[in-house]
């Protein structure tokens, strides 16, 4: 619901307070906060913000600290240090940087000072440094000296002397400030510096907790300050507005009365940004950390496909990792995280969510026979479907997932267009897929593409042109209908062909694991230094495999999910989170 609370313009600082205590109303300014010390506020957050990243970053992270939860007497003064020393460092490296071409570029010239040559230069002896090729080099002046430094495909490095100004068709090198050594000296000085500012930065990690704990007060005192400046004016009144979900306007009821507020609540407009607040049973809710870690949030008018999505990121999940070992790995490293940090108060549901997809992999790994592999276990362990290791039995699979998917978004936004005649262009959408599903394996696998497949796309094309938007205005209704056909039909295609990549991905990973199997084998363990060496490249290999497997769950599992599915579901990801104004520290 929006809501706007009205208060005399004297108790505006106790509404914000009593507002805050509810922690119900996402806050919609009414005109753009300035003014008070949200200036000072917002620079103090940046300093404490930028400093936690210095100490953030692997290179500081330490445990010589002996506090490691140290209060800084002055946490500006603390976070300044922090930030002095990192500017500093960051200019000494940028800086070594080009120290290390400089040395790399002039190691074959040798070492010299600039100045010298340029003091030579005003007593009538010119020195220059050239790259000629070798071929030219005996078409210089007689008249100037010709010294070579270095050779190098064909090109001579060398320096010319002349008592005249050196007028040759070649540009000399424009020289260094200082000489090799002492920029190799320099360099080695600079690198001292780095490490003791570097160790200055390690001993200020004891105050990141401190720092921390400075940090939420800041926040919150902005956001207090930003409702307070953001607040509507009229005469003596002052107003706030924002949305609150429907079952908290009892609770704001309430308090207005008790506070004397004029309150009023409303429907939103189909123009208000409205934040959106996602509610899930709880076993439905374990997947909030994906979308949290992917920073996506739908909009307020939009789906939410937690669900679906739940369901077939675990299903993704399972055949892309698509090994019972790594999958026990999976489940085994999730439990030693939560014995180690789930007893922390906080949200469990990232721990739930592993073990579910850990079990996922599991559950592959078995019906295909893998474990650490495939190769290794022919004729000990059988899958338990046997058809799930044809390669073609298996991309037959994908384009088969990609079609259900696919048409559990339409089916579903059939069903909110009913009892419109419009929920049939979703009805054929659904049929034009499975067509499409169909040609797919006919083109991919050629499998015999079946007869009644043609109408299969023919009735789809009918539904979706004649119902996508039916109008008084026929011909304004078909053309519309054509106009999304047009858009979209190859798409449907090429959408359900793009679930091969869970195959391709799977297939990769296996043989992968295959070629590290067999490479240690081949060696066996025969000797001590064999057996060492076989049990390093079977570390390597399945470690490699371990640690690939959830980049490819958000490259892929995330992206049919987000991307192909939401696109025929119609979600955009346009929205933000209802946050809102409340006492977080508490």
């Amino acid at each position: 619901k929006k809501a706007a609370i009205i208060t005399q313009s004297k108790d505006a600082v106790s509404a914000i307070e009593k507002l805050r205590s509810l922690g119900v109303l996402h806050v919609e300014h009414r005109k753009a906060p300035s003014g008070g010390n949200i200036t000072l506020l917002k620079e103090d957050i940046s300093l404490l913000t930028q400093a936690l990243g210095v100490l953030s970053r692997s290179e500081f992270i330490t445990k010589s600290c002996p506090d490691t939860d140290k209060e800084p007497q002055n946490w500006k003064i603390t976070a300044r240090n922090i930030l002095d020393f990192w500017k500093r460092l960051d200019r000494l490296e940028g800086y070594s940087i080009t120290l290390k071409g400089m040395i790399t570029r002039w190691s074959e010239w040798g070492n010299f000072d600039p100045a010298t040559i340029n003091e030579l230069a005003s007593k009538g002896i010119y020195v220059g440094l050239y790259q000629i090729p070798a071929k030219d080099i005996k078409n210089l002046p007689s008249g100037i000296v010709i010294k070579t430094l270095s050779k190098s495909k064909g090109t001579v490095n060398c320096a010319l002397v002349s008592r005249e100004e050196i007028d040759i068709p070649f540009e000399p090198l424009e020289l260094p400030k200082i000489g090799l050594n002492r920029l190799k000296e320099r360099l080695k000085e600079d690198t001292r510096v780095m490490e003791i500012i570097r160790q200055d930065i390690r001993e200020h990690t004891c105050y990141r907790a401190g720092l921390l704990r400075a940090l939420e007060p800041l926040r919150q005192e902005l956001e207090f300050q930003e409702a307070l400046k953001g607040m509507g004016e009229s005469g003596t009144l002052m107003y706030i507005t924002g949305y609150i979900p429907h079952d908290a306007v009892p609770s704001l009821s309430k308090a207005a009365k008790k506070e004397k507020w004029g309150v009023l609540i409303t429907e939103p407009a189909e123009d208000d940004k409205i934040p959106t607040l996602v509610r899930n049973p709880r076993w439905i809710s374990i997947i909030s950390p994906v979308f949290k870690l992917i920073e996506v949030v739908p909009g307020y008018r939009e789906l939410d496909i937690s669900l679906w999505f739940l369901i077939f990121f675990s299903i993704f999940f399972g055949m892309l990792i698509g090994d019972a070992g790594y999958g026990a790995i999976f489940f085994a490293l999730t439990m030693f995280a939560q014995r180690k940090w789930g007893r922390r108060p906080g949200d469990k549901s990232v721990f739930i969510l592993f073990y579910l997809l850990s079990l996922c992999a599991v559950i592959w790994g078995v019906l295909t026979g893998t474990f650490f592999g495939q190769e290794w276990l022919s004729g000990s362990v059988r899958p338990l479907i046997p058809a799930l290791r044809s390669d073609r039995n298996l991309q037959a699979f994908c384009f088969f997932l990609g079609a259900l998917h696919l048409s559990i978004a339409h089916l579903w936004r059939a069903v909110i267009k009913l009892p419109s005649v419009k929920a049939l262009s979703e009805a054929g959408w659904v049929l034009i897929l499975w067509g499409a599903y169909f040609l797919a394996r006919f083109l991919v696998l050629a499998d015999a593409f079946p007869s009644f497949g043609k109408w299969l796309f023919i009735s789809g094309v009918f539904f979706v042109v004649f119902f996508t938007n039916p109008n008084r205005n026929i011909l304004k209704g078909l053309g519309q209908g054509a106009g999304n056909l047009l858009m979209n039909f190859v798409n449907s295609f090429t959408d359900i062909v793009s679930y091969i990549r869970l195959f391709a991905v799977g297939l990769a990973s296996v043989a992968v694991a295959d070629a590290f199997n067999k490479m240690a084998m081949d060696i066996g363990y025969n000797s001590i230094l064999a057996g060492i060496v076989t049990s390093l490249i079977l570390l390597l290999g399945h470690s490699l495999n371990i640690v690939l497997g959830p980049m490819s769950i958000l490259v892929h599992g995330v992206r049919l999910n987000v991307l192909e599915f939401c696109s025929h579901v119609d979600i955009n990801w346009s929205g933000f989170a209802y946050n809102p104004l409340s006492e977080k520290g508490k």
